[in-house]
């Protein structure tokens, strides 16, 4: 071994790797099963509805579920969580998931505040990868674009 080889001088001890790598993985998985839990739920609807739900909040469910709506945003919830769960396409996933983060807390915020704090949750982990991922949006934010060029 050359002494270019090894870059470091031979008294300097290594630093240990940081265990907050594992952090934006940690948070993605977690993202990812969510939605595939609540995604799968809008097909087999295994997760009991409650019962004392108001009835404005009933009518606009169930208008929404009546028109399709919901089985839509299942679908994505779902292919979006495969998106996550096997860290293929994040960024196209983050991307797709924030509309739905958006309803979610519009949601909650016009019918439902009480029960803002799991949307609220999503809301950081959901900003949080887009931060982490940010190098990825970077051409899409962009003010001026010029089509086909690099």
């Amino acid at each position: 071994m050359t002494a270019s080889e090894n870059p470091q001088p031979a008294n300097v001890t290594p630093t240990p790797k940081s265990a907050t790598r594992y952090i934006a993985a940690t948070v993605r998985v977690l993202l990812g099963l969510l939605f595939l839990l609540f995604g799968l739920n809008g097909f087999l609807n295994f997760i009991p509805v409650p019962k004392d739900l108001p009835q404005d909040i009933v009518t606009v469910s169930g208008a929404l579920m009546q028109a399709g709506y919901m089985t839509v945003v299942a679908g994505a919830e779902v292919l979006i969580a495969v998106l996550l769960l096997t860290n293929r396409f994040v960024p196209l996933a983050l991307a797709m998931l924030a509309p739905i983060v958006v309803g979610i807390l519009t949601f909650h915020i016009a019918l439902q505040p009480a029960g803002i704090g799991p949307g609220m949750v999503v809301t950081v982990m959901e900003l949080y990868l887009a931060w982490t991922y940010r190098a990825a949006f970077r051409p899409m934010l962009r003010a001026k674009n010029i089509p086909g060029a690099k």
